[in-house]
Order: C-alpha cells, then structure tokens, then sequence
C-alpha cells in the first residue's frame, strides 16, 4: 500500500455514531465473482484503499457465485491488508438467497446468524464493522430480524448494525423496535440517485427516509448513484455489446427508454457545462445532501474508480445548477429493490 496524502478523500460522521466514513465506498457487488481475475479484484480494492477508499461494502450474495466477493477480499485481508485491518471498515449483508432452502434467504434469526458466521469464515476475520439486514421481510417479525442484529453486535460478530431499502415507514418502525430492544440501528444503506428518488418522498407520516433517518442520527450510505451505469456515457448513442443492459444484467433494456435517455444526455450537457463527466456530476448530486454519509461505487479499474473519486473534491452545486439538474433528475422506475424491500 501507497496511501496517497495529496487531495485527502474527505470524511463524514455517520448520523450520530462516533464513524467517519470517507465520502466514497469501495462496493464489490459487481466484478468481484469468478469471471474476472483476482489480480484485477486486488489492483481495485488496492487502488482504493490507497486513495482512502477503506470502506468495503459486500454481501453474503455477492459474486457470483455467492459469497465469492468475500471470499476475494478474504484473500486480500490474508496478505496485502493484513497490517491494515483495523484501518478498514468492512461491511456486509444477508437477506438474499445465499443458500438453497428455507433459510438461506430472508429475515430470520436462524438465517442472519449462520450468515454472518459463514461470511466471517470466508472473509478470515473475527468480526465485520458493519452488520446490515438486507432487506425488509414482511414475513418475520421485526423483533426476531433485530433481534438477531443485537446477537451480533454483543457478541462481537459486528460493530455497528444497520438496514438496507427499509422504506421510511418500515425504517420508523425498526427504529422503535430497536428502542425496545436495547439495539442501536447506525447506518441506512438505500439507493439513491438522479433517476432513483425514491428516499425523497414522503412516507405515511409524510417524512421521506431522508427524513427519518435525519432525526434519528442515522448515517446514510447510498449505492447505485450511477443508477447501475445509466448515469455514465456509455448509452449516449446505444447499447453496447459489451454493457451490462446487453449482457441481461440488472440493468434491464426497458430502462433505457427514450424518454430516460433524453434526461441522461441532458444531464451530461450540464455536466460538461460544469466541467466535469456525467458520473463525476450523478456523485456530486448525491453527496450535495449533509444527511448522505458516503456513496458506494463500483468500479471495473482502478482508473475508473480515480475518475469517480474526483467528485468527492467537487465544490457546492449552487441553486442555479440544482434547479437545471432538478429538470432532468426525474425517478425513472429504476428502483430494482422496491418489489422485494422498500415498497412492503
């Protein structure tokens, strides 16, 4: 490692927890499974811990195949981070199907539990920072899925315990659950980008998530702020062969309608316009709120990520600049996680 001290990677606290987290999350849902080569996954996640990127975002599902990304980073714990352990915030998630059969996907106790242990196992550590329910499940009580955060976190399994694409009801409710319980909730993980606004808007008790989370001093960290590579260049003119839309990946080909294309090419205009790229522009946006503790980006290389990176550095979007973004940065039915969390 060759930690960087020009343009330090800036920090912010995490609701109200004693974390700091760099403005940027190092995310291996994506390019982190068998297909690619561990010497690009280690030039990435080395690249980024040198740039100040020491918080790694995983997932007990993440590859493919499942589990192969903590595998990978296990590896790099073992050798190249070995000495760094404590100066990296690694988190992780269960609520997707990681395993066949009743309980390896969901809410419950049994399930959370034996996920964490595996993913411990996997990633050669006693312990994970951050410990996430990955999802809401309406078929568990919320006292059994919180529960089994509290197991976590006191018996040192997890630091910090959080939920991810909770709505700003169902985060309500988690929070008085936790209460009760004598579990403090830390981090809210959602989506959230110019085409994804869905945190913005208000709930029953018309509080948005941002909202709720606000008050209650829970740290923000956003992911897919490049609404999973439609908030890049690359669709301007089409669809490659080589892109995610065309590979059947989460990105699917109705998103790229024409009218969602026309707010992306408009977006890149003002980007250009503010010197900067369209990504660099898609961060900015979302890092513009105080509330957001830190995006997680994915990246292919290690110069993508440093071209990304940039926009932490970007000075304060003024009025004038928001009120041209505002027209174009419409929710463009994109929320892949809404039918399976943050819409029950």
């Amino acid at each position: 490692m060759n930690r960087a001290a020009a343009d330090p990677l800036p920090l912010r606290r995490a609701g109200r927890t004693g974390l700091q987290l760099p403005a940027v999350t190092l995310g291996l849902w994506q390019n982190f499974g068998e297909a690619t080569p561990f010497a690009d996954q280690r030039a990435l996640v080395l690249a980024a811990v040198d740039a100040g990127v020491v918080h790694l975002d995983l997932a007990n599902n993440y590859g493919p195949p499942p589990g192969a990304a903590e595998e990978s980073v296990g590896r790099l714990l073992a050798t190249d981070l070995r000495a760094h352990r404590d100066e990296l915030l690694i988190a992780t998630k269960a609520g997707y199907r990681q395993w066949p059969g009743p309980y390896g996907e969901f809410g419950s106790r049994k399930y959370l539990l034996a996920s964490l242990d595996q993913s411990l196992r996997r990633l050669g550590t006693d312990y994970v920072d951050v410990f996430y329910s990955h999802r809401y499940d309406p078929d568990t009580p919320l006292e059994e899925t919180l529960g089994a955060l509290k197991t976590a976190v006191d018996s040192g399994r997890a630091l910090y315990a959080g939920i991810s694409s909770y709505s700003a009801e169902r985060t309500a409710e988690a929070l008085a659950v936790a209460e009760r319980i004598g579990l403090t909730l830390s981090l809210h993980q959602p989506s959230y980008s110019l085409l994804n606004r869905w945190i913005e808007r208000p709930g029953p008790d018309g509080r948005s998530l941002l909202d709720v989370a606000g008050e209650a001093g829970l740290g923000v960290v956003a992911f897919s702020p490049l609404a999973q590579g439609m908030l890049t260049t690359k669709y301007l003119d089409g669809v490659p062969a080589d892109s995610r839309a065309a590979r059947g990946g989460p990105l699917r080909a109705e998103y790229l309608s024409p009218e969602n294309l026309d707010h992306v090419r408009a977006l890149n205009d003002i980007a250009q316009d503010l010197g900067l790229t369209l990504p660099q522009l898609a961060i900015a946006w979302v890092l513009r709120d105080q509330r957001i503790s830190s995006v997680t980006l994915g990246a292919r290389t290690p110069r993508q990520l440093r071209e990304n990176l940039a926009s932490a550095q970007v000075s304060e979007l003024s009025p004038e600049d928001l009120a041209r973004i505002d027209q174009h940065a419409v929710d463009a039915g994109i929320n892949l996680w809404g039918a399976r969390s943050s819409d029950l």
